[in-house]
């Protein structure tokens, strides 16, 4: 989880695009009362459906350097084709074999995977998740009991929006291992199987499973269960082996509302949850696969029918929440997630699809089975609108609707959203006090903090500047400036982060400090930056005897 970018979450999401969807601003009415109404202006005429025209408007209205488009229909591929280019600054073009992260629609692949295992008889849907990993816990020692592989797909484990995904996002050092292990002092936001909320970690446990029940790693199970029977040739389960592959993307951000190149977040230790990187002309083959009730065009059965219709059928439902009046078209009747898609209908039509966000990189996967329609969007930058705008026109095409502007509206409703949360902010920046001082010497607030999840942080004077570093997390260290009373603002380092954090501490009677808390400064910041989780407490030295 997804910058109407990393976050609008997340993507997305919440699942359409999961974390990622769409906040945009209110309309107000300001028309005088006295005066003769204004004759309505006639709105402008949609352009007609043209793919390449309408993607090459959406790069240059959302400044997305690069994107991948397929559309399978009725067992043939539509279109495999690349837009702009791999990289800001070279000319070197995307085209229908350029490889993308696609981040969390590798969840789909997890699923496909267990659902495999399933038609081998291997493990079952409901099999208690302590059948296959014995040392598996939650911080509930009953649900740790009674939590099954399906719960494990499904973001109704009681756990909060993206919890615990500080111990991957960005790159830690963590094993999956140890990731797995920490989860047992992840407290939940809510009781077991109350409601939808998005997680990560637990399809990262079940790729765990993937590798115990297959005898080999996640990657390898997907790549030889997978991948290898659909030709995904090109397709890699890691960003190292992307990154080898001499047709590949790089990944971008915004900087300050600046698009630029950024590193490659490295993800290894979250396969299963994510770890998929494809391309358009191979992401067409695995939607055809699943569109063809899981038969490969030479009749072989590579998942049964059964278990796609699993995948595919309401687990956990969802709210549903009303858009803004300019997308009024998009809300759906129902919306619920699977196992590995969230499920959704438009036009009447059910609709199965997921969105992925990793730094630098988003992606769509949506299907409307009845159809037999699929279409998938692969980008080198962080906008969700982007991609909404070119899949609701693309939908509107092939369902035979009335076709609306997608592209102006997204693009509206996204400036309206980030002028709304600046002007948040900068009332919230406004209404602080100002000539406020900490309670304490700024010394005092330096040392080391620990969090029963994540672990130890610091806080240390290097030169004139005090700097926070996140002991396990190389990328997340930052310079702490005062913002009033005990609360400081940390900047990190790498400023495509937008996820600049609250640093507010609580004395004891004594003076002492009691506990470290945090929580983003910016609506706009990725879920998965989930600050607002952790609670830190300070590191005691023993004094020497």
């Amino acid at each position: 989880m997804l910058k109407m970018t990393p976050t609008l979450g997340a993507a997305l999401v919440a699942l359409a695009l999961s974390h990622h969807a769409l906040a945009a601003a209110p309309l107000t009415d300001s028309a005088p009362v006295s005066a003769s109404p204004a004759p309505a202006a006639v709105p402008a005429p949609v352009p007609a459906f043209d793919l390449a025209a309408d993607v090459q408007r959406i790069l240059k209205t959302f400044d997305v350097p690069g994107m991948a488009v397929a559309i399978v229909k009725d067992g043939k591929v539509v279109a495999a084709n690349g837009y702009g280019v791999r990289k800001l600054g070279e000319a070197t073009p995307v085209d229908g074999n350029t490889l993308f992260e696609i981040a969390s629609n590798s969840k789909a692949f997890t699923a496909a995977a267990l659902a495999q295992l399933v038609d081998d008889g291997k493990l079952a849907w409901d099999d208690p998740v302590t059948k296959h990993l014995p040392d598996f816990q939650m911080h509930d020692s009953y649900v740790t009991g009674v939590m099954t592989v399906r719960d494990l797909l499904t973001h109704r484990s009681g756990l909060g929006l993206g919890a615990g995904d500080l111990l991957w996002w960005p790159t830690t050092s963590f094993s999956t291992d140890e990731i797995i292990a920490r989860l047992r002092y992840v407290k939940p936001a809510t009781s077991f199987r109350n409601n939808y909320a998005y997680d990560n970690l637990l399809y990262i446990v079940a790729g765990k499973i993937i590798a115990q029940k297959s005898g080999k790693p996640w990657g390898a199970a997907v790549r030889e269960r997978i991948l290898t029977p659909l030709g995904m040739q090109d397709t890699t389960t890691s960003v190292d082996a992307m990154r080898a592959a001499s047709n590949h993307s790089a990944p971008h951000s915004k900087i300050n509302d600046k698009i630029s190149v950024v590193k490659p977040m490295q993800v290894e230790n979250a396969i299963g949850a994510v770890g998929i990187n494809t391309s358009a002309s191979d992401i067409a083959r695995w939607m055809t696969m699943l569109l063809n009730d899981g038969k490969l065009e030479d009749g072989r059965q590579i998942i049964s029918s059964k278990q796609i219709g699993e995948m595919w059928t309401e687990q956990t439902p969802m709210r549903i929440r009303t858009p803004k009046p300019a997308l009024a078209a998009t809300k759906p009747n129902f919306a619920g997630y699977g196992l590995g898609f969230s499920l959704r209908d438009y036009k009447g039509r059910k609709i199965a699809m997921h969105g992925g966000a990793l730094q630098g990189f988003y992606s769509t996967v949506l299907m409307v089975p009845e159809e037999k329609l699929g279409i998938a969007i692969l980008t080198n930058a962080e906008n969700s609108p982007a991609m909404a705008a070119l899949y609701w026109r693309i939908l509107d095409q092939y369902l035979n609707v009335p076709a609306s502007d997608w592209i102006t509206l997204y693009a509206e409703q996204e400036a309206a959203a980030h002028k709304e949360e600046l002007e948040r902010q900068g009332k919230e920046s406004a209404a602080r006090a100002a000539k406020s001082s900490p309670s304490l010497p700024l010394a005092a607030y330096e040392g080391e903090y620990e969090d029963a999840w994540y672990g130890k942080v610091s806080i240390r004077r290097e030169g004139r500047k005090q700097i926070m570093r996140f002991s396990r997390t190389p990328d997340l260290e930052g310079e702490l400036e005062h913002f009033q009373h005990d609360t400081f603002i940390v900047r990190w380092k790498e400023r495509n982060f937008n996820a600049d954090a609250y640093v507010s501490f609580a004395l004891n009677p004594d003076a002492s400090i009691e506990r470290m808390k945090m929580a983003p400064v910016s609506t706009e910041t990725d879920f998965s930056f989930d600050f607002r989780d952790l609670s830190f407490t300070p590191v005691v030295v023993p004094k020497a005897k």
